[in-house]
């Protein structure tokens, strides 16, 4: 048995071998390696997907290291998309990891070529960012049909037990997805077709600074896999 097979036996014994065949054939661009992303991608590899495309202009800073997987004191100022790409090669030497140190931008997105891949998973800080790529994702005139996951906001929030997914359009007391929509109303720009989010109502005073915590930014990042890996396996062989 080869080590691809053996890391992955208790994976295929809950999944079976054909949803493992199709999650080392799936394609994932992650944008943003942070709180969030850097958990998602390494449930990913570690479930069996077979590449993994991470999308990331930051350098590893001192306080990162509260709850982002590549920062340690040891990779502090280093770019984060490459200390990811020699972990996840760590866990499976055989997977595709390509690390871009690039920031997600409306200029830059036509050099990502989005309809190259099975999934778009969008963990970005940057609003402006983060709003464009949603839009182009889920236009209806797009021409790829990836399917889109995106991160709401995790700051400030101290429970991960409240960690949920629903539909942008019916995520409630998410500052972010409040701001994101009064955006869109303002450009009378609206998203295509629906998309799932992964969020938290939990309430948080706003007038404070954004503080994050990992019980919930990692949280967030593994239910955003988890989206990725169950609809995997509900195809058809």
């Amino acid at each position: 048995m080869d080590y691809e097979n053996s890391f992955l036996t208790r994976t295929e014994l809950l999944l079976g071998a054909a949803a493992l065949s199709r999650l080392a054939a799936t394609r994932v661009i992650l944008f943003g390696v942070g709180g969030v992303g850097s958990w998602c991608a390494e449930a990913l590899v570690r479930s069996g997907v077979g590449r993994v495309v991470l999308v990331d202009s930051d350098r590893v800073d001192p306080t990162n290291i509260n709850r982002q997987l590549p920062a340690l004191a040891t990779t502090v100022g280093r770019p984060k998309v490459e200390v990811m790409r020699e972990r996840l090669l760590a866990i499976n030497p055989q997977a595709d990891i390509v690390a871009r140190q690039e920031r997600y931008t409306p200029e830059t997105a036509h050099g990502f070529h989005l309809q190259d891949y099975d999934y778009v998973i969008d963990a970005i800080d940057s609003l402006k960012d983060k709003l464009d790529l949603i839009l182009r994702c889920t236009s209806q005139s797009s021409i790829f049909n990836s399917q889109f996951y995106s991160s709401m906001g995790a700051a400030r929030k101290l429970d991960p037990q409240q960690v949920r997914v629903s539909e942008f359009w019916k995520v409630d007391g998410c500052p972010l997805a409040a701001t994101l929509r009064k955006r869109m109303r303002k450009a009378k720009s609206f998203p295509g077709r629906k998309f799932q989010c992964v969020w938290s109502p939990e309430r948080c005073d706003t007038a404070q600074p954004k503080g994050t915590l990992m019980p919930v930014t990692a949280t967030f990042g593994l239910t955003l896999a988890s989206l990725v890996i169950k609809d995997v396996c509900q195809q058809q062989s």
